[in-house]
């Protein structure tokens, strides 16, 4: 199935697996920004943690 969503292009709701994940890894509260600095910091970290806060990263530049 995620690869029939990938070649379509909508891979974006296929990575979002589970919504708020991130934000309960770094102890941040739903609804609050995460700050830069620790984003950057769990993007370096292996694992899970890593490979979401890449991908924050990734989507925070498609709003600009």
């Amino acid at each position: 199935m995620k690869d029939a969503i990938k070649k379509h292009g909508k891979w974006i709701q296929a990575a979002i697996g589970k919504p708020g994940a991130l934000h309960r890894q770094l102890g941040v509260p739903a609804g609050e920004k995460i700050p830069a600095k620790k984003l950057a910091k769990a993007a370096r970290a292996p694992g899970k943690l890593g490979r979401r806060a890449r991908l924050a990263e990734t989507l925070k530049g498609f709003n600009k």
